[in-house]
């Protein structure tokens, strides 16, 4: 042990941190071993191991203390494009056929679509433009 230099050992350390990142997919394991491989830069310096372990310390917490709280507000956002019946919520469509609670077509995004209106006591007649407000299976809800 006294053969390798102890930048070895961080750099060994790092790739083990690397291996608990790839199975579980958790990115603190990642900024643990990007702390490992600064401690190894500061090894290869010739500072000695009380430096070591306080470098990987405050690097590691660093990254932590500030990639974690981005990562988690980059989590809970919506997607910017949004797809499929997503980008369907919010649209204008036009009655084909009467609408009301039980039922009626309309033409949205240039397709027919079954729809029910949302207030159980209105209707919308042929020709009348209705706003999508959500999609349950195949059927759009329309105010």
């Amino acid at each position: 042990m006294n053969d390798i230099d102890a930048w070895v050992w961080w750099l060994v350390g790092a790739a083990a941190l690397g291996i608990p990142l790839v199975v579980t997919a958790m990115p603190e394991f990642g900024m643990l071993a990007v702390g490992a491989v600064a401690a190894a830069v500061v090894s290869s310096l010739g500072f000695d191991a009380v430096i070591q372990v306080l470098t990987f310390v405050v690097v590691s917490v660093a990254l932590i203390a500030v990639v974690r709280p981005i990562a988690a507000r980059h989590g809970r956002q919506r997607p910017q494009l949004a797809t499929g019946i997503e980008a369907l919520k919010g649209r204008q469509a036009v009655v084909l056929e009467r609408v009301d609670a039980s039922g009626g077509r309309i033409k949205l995004a240039g397709e027919i679509w079954s729809a029910r209106a949302l207030d159980t006591g209105r209707s919308y007649e042929v020709g009348q433009e209705v706003d999508v407000v959500d999609i349950e299976g195949a059927t759009a809800i329309v105010i």
